[in-house]
């Protein structure tokens, strides 16, 4: 849905929004991918559930259940290994930076979008 937004968000010229959201996405994408560890009657690790409190995408892949996958998936296709490192670049502070350029919100959208970069199309607890 947000990627959607994102898109729009292309159409109109707002690189920085666009950028910042699809950043978003996989940050969302990531804990999405953690909260799946979770069982039901269970009380989570506490420090698991501390790391949550982060935008940082790396501390979010280590604690996703899917790094291992998506390192080996970024090593045996490289398309997705580039569009993994766009991707990795993104940090919440995008959202104050007024000068993001259209090339660089597009090769997010790009990553976002091309070859299922998305956590989400990992498998969780796998090692690839």
């Amino acid at each position: 849905m947000r990627v959607a937004d994102a898109s729009a968000l292309l159409e109109k010229g707002r690189w920085g929004a666009a950028y910042y959201l699809l950043g978003y996405c996989i940050e969302c994408a990531l804990k999405a991918c953690a909260a799946k560890q979770f069982r039901e009657y269970e009380v989570p690790d506490k420090k698991l559930v501390g790391s949550f409190y982060t935008h940082r995408l790396d501390e979010l892949l280590a604690i996703s259940g899917v790094k291992l996958q998506l390192e080996s998936r970024a090593r045996s296709d490289s398309i997705f290994e580039i569009n993994w490192n766009t991707v990795r670049d993104w940090n919440v502070e995008s959202r104050y930076q007024p000068d993001t350029t259209e090339a660089l919100a597009r090769g997010m959208y790009e990553a976002v979008t091309n070859r299922m970069v998305s956590p989400t199309s990992l498998k969780v607890g796998t090692a690839g």
